[in-house]
């Protein structure tokens, strides 16, 4: 089993969707093969600890939780780390705006690592195949070039003037359109993507994909969406997300390795791959070793 470098041990990690963790009762999980219980306090206040003997439904008084593991909240979710995490968290700050409908669409497990998943999640070479008729159909296949950076300042990958034609490029969209697309990786397990809104076309709806890392080779997907949407109902929006995963989750799980190979020698890229390139290399230069495959020295 690996030792997590200081960078992810450092971090904070997304381990539950907020409204789904009940007050003053025990759920479970595991982060970086580490078990954690968790609960939230009389005030709503999540509280996290290394499990013990606890049990999922468990009722516990928080109280009497002393050794806990530092937590924040952040875009629904509950955040925490085995380390000495930063201050905050990554901006999302269109998370904020007033007419945004902001939601949690599942946490799901995958038998894949976190930095496989963040890699299928750039990826629009697969959209006529994988998700035909709604993010893309043939013969529109092609991935048309695009620009990717490493942003030292920002210290994230971004990939811009991503274009790519769509079916149906969310639930509010009435007719095929030409969708473009920003990715951003502000963390190693996480990716947030920014695409045109069919319904207000001046501004972008931003669909996230936070992992948790439970093992080197399993991880949990978070999946937020925060949609300029007046006609939909939660319900409708969430399903459509849980649908788009769902197709992707068993070609996950049928990527070898499990790990995902940091040298560029290892997997044959084309043109269309230059993001998950610059992600591979960011990995790298960062020094992250769980869930990946580092390149030999």
């Amino acid at each position: 089993m690996t030792t997590p470098d200081p960078l992810t041990l450092n971090s904070w990690q997304v381990i539950a969707a907020l409204d789904e963790l009940p007050p003053g009762l025990v759920e479970r999980t595991i982060l970086l093969d580490t078990p954690l219980a968790m609960t939230r306090d009389r005030d709503g206040l999540p509280v996290v600890w290394r499990r013990t003997d606890e049990e999922t439904g468990d009722e516990i008084d928080p109280e009497t939780i002393f050794d806990r593991l530092p937590v924040t909240t952040g875009y629904g979710f509950v955040w925490t780390s085995l380390g000495t995490p930063p201050t905050d968290l990554f901006p999302i700050p269109e998370y904020a705006e007033p007419d945004r409908v902001n939601m949690s669409c599942g946490s799901i497990g995958i038998h894949v690592s976190a930095p496989r998943a963040v890699e299928n999640f750039l990826d629009m070479g697969h959209f006529p195949y994988v998700h035909t008729d709604i993010l893309g159909a043939e013969p529109h296949t092609e991935v048309k070039e695009y620009d990717v950076e490493v942003s030292e300042e920002r210290d994230e990958v971004l990939a811009t003037r991503c274009r790519f034609f769509q079916p149906r490029a969310a639930l509010s969209a009435t007719d095929g359109m030409e969708v473009e697309y920003v990715y951003r990786v502000p963390h190693p397990y996480c990716s947030v993507l920014y695409k045109s809104s069919p319904e207000a076309p001046e501004r972008r709806d931003v669909i996230a994909i936070f992992l948790q890392p439970v093992s080197e080779e399993r991880c949990r997907a978070h999946l937020l969406q925060s949609m300029i949407d007046s006609t939909s109902t939660i319900t409708e929006l969430r399903r459509f997300q849980q649908t788009i995963f769902g197709q992707d989750k068993p070609i996950l799980e049928n990527q070898y390795p499990k790990r995902l190979p940091l040298d560029p020698r290892s997997e044959t890229p084309i043109r269309a791959d230059k993001s998950a390139i610059a992600y591979r290399r960011w990995l790298s230069q960062k020094g992250v070793n769980y869930g990946v495959i580092p390149v030999a020295s």
